[in-house]
């Protein structure tokens, strides 16, 4: 009996230690494969602002007109844009107008040649209007108050006008390549439905970093995002600033996650510790780029962190379209 407990322990640690040696070496694989920044033949500008990715998002209030059009400038030609909801109303060459539906919802829009395979996938977010909040909650989920006067009277901290509803069904949603609905959602407690505020601009920063931390030599297939979204609630909770740019859904505070994934900042600077040193590295990468002259001008705010017994270290990253550093 005990012979025979031992040759089944002995099959059970073998085929353990082999299912290890498959998943090393498909990391393995996965870490020499090189980094895809998952770009469109063509740029298109949704509302005026930039997407060259093959997968993006938008979010529009219920009946909202939303105006896409190819950049000037692409090669590209004969392209037209479909929607599974909503209306499409071409309004000359490629520039189209999307007229949401007027229920909640998500729906796939795609740009492509007919007949053939589409070059971009752009998911259609059909908001909550931000009207529908009733004290401080929106279908149960807590939200808060904003602020009743912009900062400094900017636009930019106007109250949101909706909110994206995340459920399990949507929640994996891709809003870029590198990038899902679920890693922006507040980490307050509550269940589904959750809402989350997103800008446009924020993902594109996130991919544009993504994009240039592989190119020094920092393999990563997406940043950790700590904390994406948060509520004006929940940013009270955490005893942060009034204003923090996390409650427009403009901030995200990020860290390279990859070797190994464990929820905290790599090992970047290879010294055999996880500090402040590793967010310092990344930190003055983002800040080497100069983004204040990137085609985009993806200027924004930047902040260093260092690891606290509740988490590791980060850096901060936001798309106020201004300088800001700390």
């Amino acid at each position: 009996m005990m012979e025979r407990s031992l040759r089944v322990a002995a099959h059970a640690g073998a085929a353990v230690l082999a299912a290890m040696l498959a998943s090393g070496s498909a990391r393995a694989a996965e870490e020499d494969r090189p980094f895809d920044p998952g770009r469109a033949p063509f740029v298109v500008m949704i509302r005026d602002e930039p997407n060259p990715y093959a997968v993006f998002f938008l979010a529009a209030l219920p009946g909202e007109k939303v105006p896409i059009a190819v950049k000037r400038g692409s090669k590209e030609g004969g392209l037209v844009l479909q929607a599974s909801g909503g209306t499409v109303e071409r309004v000359g060459g490629e520039r189209w107008a999307w007229r949401a539906p007027l229920r909640k919802g998500t729906h796939l829009l795609t740009i492509g040649r007919p007949g053939q395979v589409s070059a971009m996938t752009i998911h259609a977010f059909v908001m909550v209007p931000s009207r529908d909040v009733r004290n401080g909650r929106l279908n149960g989920y807590r939200i808060g108050a904003y602020p009743a006067k912009p900062l400094r009277g900017l636009a930019i901290y106007r109250p949101p006008r909706g909110f994206i509803e995340v459920t399990r069904d949507n929640e994996n949603t891709p809003l870029s390549p590198h990038f899902t609905l679920r890693q922006f959602i507040c980490k307050q407690k509550g269940g589904y439905p959750k809402y989350v505020v997103l800008l446009h601009r924020l993902v594109l920063k996130l991919e544009y970093l993504l994009q240039a931390v592989n190119e020094r030599g920092y393999r990563s297939d997406s940043f950790f995002v700590m904390s994406g979204y948060r509520t004006p609630y929940y940013n009270a909770v955490l005893k942060n600033v009034q204003y923090s740019r996390h409650m427009w859904g403009g901030a995200a505070d990020i860290f390279v996650d990859e070797n190994p994934r464990d929820g905290v900042m790599d090992d970047l600077n290879g010294d055999g510790r996880v500090d402040i040193g590793d967010a310092r590295l990344l930190y003055d990468l983002i800040e080497s780029l100069g983004l204040g002259k990137s085609p985009e001008n993806l200027e924004g705010g930047l902040g260093l962190y260092g690891p606290t017994p509740a988490h590791g270290p980060f850096v901060h990253v936001d798309a106020r379209g201004f300088r800001a550093r700390w």
